[in-house]
């Protein structure tokens, strides 16, 4: 950072007018300032390596070297965190996806199309957002390697992992594990809950993917993200998946080996309907903790139901969502914690305040999450 303590932001867009009016919006921050802007992506590949930014905010559609290009050349030759400005088409919500795979921290959706003349009803959002991902460590934003599809049945023995996910829960005090895990029947009907924000999308696509298609479980999971990106994320991890994967819909009635994505803009809960367990999606109650979806809402919600023993599990993202509700799951039934180590987190917010409840049971790398979950189904 510069003498001024501040984090260095460069702004990328081929409109000097959204370059303008996103530059306006850190007038006056106390914790970032503007030290230059770019017109597309070339441009903005030299002025990273000139001036240094801490962070980058770089929009998708641009002429001569669209955002996509310039961030596979960024993260190949000059690394910086990077938020992409998106529209909520279609095709920018794959695009999106797409820079999120290629090392994009975080996205703010454009409330209008290509430029956004009430821009300024995200500009809180995109502050904070600027805020916190200059401070993300460069060495995490590398494409991860890729992982080989588990396509056995789920008796595979995983007793191999058990001993570096003993080695990593040791790093923590937790009080109440023995007596949760004392109470596990691996024969019970099982519920899996996943909760994540920045950074997820990357995150799931480790995990998810690596879940065989026989899991004999449902799978329930949060992404913040707006509407429009959430069918999105769902599709691609579906056409990656053994298991199916779809955006949840009201009314769905849980089945083993799917898992249910919350769309954007509703809060994911759960409904009995008669022996079986239905979606029941909710735009009326307001966002929690400016979310909603919230990990929360969806984690009180299933813990109404006793009858199924739930692995809960909270991944890397800006906040502390999921720690009150991990407190409502901890309080009825049986319950496993399972928390993103800060080794592999973007942004190790979520998971820390799971781990700070003392509730959480195990701590495993992202490429291990898998393995540690599949290791209490069986």
């Amino acid at each position: 950072m510069g003498l001024s303590n501040k984090s260095k932001l460069l702004i990328v867009d081929d409109s000097a007018f959204m370059r303008k009016l996103i530059s306006d919006f850190f007038v006056g921050n106390a914790n970032v300032e503007v030290v230059g802007t770019a017109r597309n992506g070339k441009d903005a590949i030299a002025k990273i390596q000139q001036l240094k930014p801490d962070v980058v905010t770089m929009d998708v559609e641009m002429p001569e070297m669209n955002g996509l290009d310039a961030l596979k050349e960024i993260m190949s030759i000059c690394p910086v965190p990077v938020i992409m400005l998106s529209s909520t088409t279609h095709r920018g919500a794959e695009n999106t996806l797409t820079a999120m795979e290629n090392g994009a921290v975080d996205f703010v959706a454009k409330t209008s199309g290509a430029i956004s003349l009430d821009l300024h009803k995200i500009k809180d959002e995109l502050i904070h957002k600027v805020e916190e991902t200059s401070q993300v460590s460069v060495a995490k934003l590398r494409k991860p390697r890729k992982m080989p599809k588990i396509k056995v049945g789920v008796t595979q023995p995983v007793k191999n992992v058990t001993a570096s996910i003993s080695k990593q829960t040791e790093q923590i005090s937790i009080q109440p594990v023995n007596a949760s895990k004392r109470n596990w029947s691996k024969s019970s009907k099982k519920i899996i809950l996943i909760g994540t924000s920045t950074g997820g999308p990357r995150a799931l696509q480790e995990v998810i993917t690596k879940i065989p298609a026989n899991v004999n479980a449902p799978i329930l999971i949060v992404q913040h993200m707006p509407a429009g990106f959430t069918k999105s994320l769902a599709n691609r991890l579906d056409q990656l998946s053994d298991i199916r994967v779809k955006e949840a819909e009201q009314g769905d009635i849980l089945q083993n080996g799917v898992a249910y994505i919350a769309p954007g803009g509703y809060h994911l809960k759960l409904r009995k309907i008669g022996t079986a367990f239905g979606i029941m999606l909710d735009d009326n109650e307001p966002p929690c903790s400016g979310h909603r979806p919230s990990v929360d809402v969806m984690f009180e919600s299933v813990s109404k139901f006793t009858e199924m023993d739930k692995i809960a599990v909270i991944m890397t993202g800006m906040g502390h969502d999921g720690s009150r509700g991990l407190k409502s799951l901890k309080q009825k039934g049986n319950v496993i914690a399972i928390a993103e180590s800060a080794e592999t987190c973007i942004v190790y917010g979520m998971p820390k305040a799971a781990v700070e409840t003392q509730l959480v049971d195990d701590v495993a790398d992202v490429d291990d999450i898998t393995l540690t979950i599949m290791k209490y189904m069986h």
